[in-house]
């Protein structure tokens, strides 16, 4: 393997990502179809405010699972297969299971009573579906991850890493993704959750993630060179998208916008943010926590603001920041410092 120290820019990434996710969520609620998905829902929706989410929901998702895959690189150059196993069942699959029993079924009950809907238990994978599809995918991929890790000088490795490492590289990657959008013709294309596209999309992005590392500092490079190339590509498809009422866009310019996104944040992301300090380390740990408890967050926070009469923009900033400021308090005040709680969140 290409010997990389560790990437800041990946954990900035990372929680960035889950920070835009947050605000993502309580955007559907202010959105006249969130009910349809299972969302407490203002009756005034706030039609704008889905002009800049739509340039997020193309690729936020797929961002998560590249940087998932980039987590394995870094987590195997110290682990073997077991080890890695072992800690990947404590941190993602043990959290995903408690989740679904004890987590999402208190944000349902919510929804429940606020609609006056039938109380009843109702387990299951809601908004953590993609830590299931994590561990499925490090199940699926880790021998041929092992492979290249023991085999680096091997044939198969060094075409990765010319291939990859030079910009044709990135059409071949850009490819695979067009390929899977045109065949399972998703509606919508950014319906990721618990969907065939969701899950063949996660595992391309989950692999190339692993495999862009992999590649080492030329792949990097080669990304810096070309940022505002993608940044360009990306802006003109987004307002394509925007002046056809963002419905009806072909599959393969949707899923080649997304690229075109995550290579622009990744490449700034490698320019600006590859530091450390002392507030990336408690965003980093607390990262996945939040995203567990989130949705209670936003759902008790719509139960109690929406009723109100109160400017739908009003609401959604007051439901925004009791989101922010309630899983925040979650994981400081119980997830942080109960010891036999936090591995049931993930944490060590």
């Amino acid at each position: 393997m290409t010997d990389l120290s560790r990437r800041h820019d990946i954990d900035w990434l990372r929680v960035i990502t889950i920070a835009l996710l947050l605000i993502y969520h309580v955007a559907i609620s202010f959105q006249s179809w969130g009910l349809m998905i299972g969302f407490i829902t203002n009756k005034e929706s706030w039609g704008n405010l889905w002009i800049p989410m739509s340039a997020l929901n193309v690729w936020r998702i797929p961002l998560l699972f590249f940087v998932s895959g980039m987590g394995v690189y870094f987590a195997l150059q110290k682990r073997n297969w077991k080890q890695l196993m072992g800690e990947r069942t404590k941190r993602i699959l043990l959290p995903f299971i408690f989740g679904m029993l004890i987590i999402v079924p208190v944000h349902l009950l919510l929804l429940q009573h606020y609609y006056s809907w039938p109380i009843r238990y109702k387990p299951g994978p809601s908004h953590l579906w993609f830590l299931g599809n994590i561990f499925i995918y490090t199940l699926v991929l880790l021998p041929l991850f092992m492979f290249l890790k023991r085999n680096k000088e091997s044939k198969l490795a060094h075409i990765l890493r010319k291939v990859i490492g030079y910009p044709l590289g990135l059409l071949i990657v850009m490819l695979f993704f067009v390929i899977e959008a045109v065949l399972v013709a998703p509606y919508p294309f950014e319906m990721y959750a618990m969907t065939i596209h969701g899950f063949i999309l996660g595992l391309l992005a989950f692999c190339f993630g692993f495999l862009f590392m992999y590649t080492g500092k030329p792949f990097w490079d080669m990304l810096l060179k070309w940022r505002w190339i993608f940044i360009v590509g990306a802006l003109v498809l987004y307002f394509y998208r925007l002046s056809e009422g963002l419905i009806g866009i072909p599959h393969y310019l949707m899923s080649i916008e997304s690229c075109l996104w995550i290579f622009t944040v990744f490449a700034f992301g490698y320019r600006h943010l590859n530091f450390s300090n002392s507030t990336l380390r408690y965003l980093s740990q607390g990262a996945y926590p939040i995203y567990i408890v989130h949705m209670i967050c936003i759902y008790a926070a719509c139960y109690v603001i929406l009723p109100l009469n109160l400017d739908v923009r009003l609401k959604f900033f007051i439901v925004l920041g009791m989101t922010f400021f309630g899983s925040f308090g979650i994981y400081e005040l119980l997830i942080r410092r109960i010891k036999f709680i936090r591995p049931l969140f993930g944490m060590k």
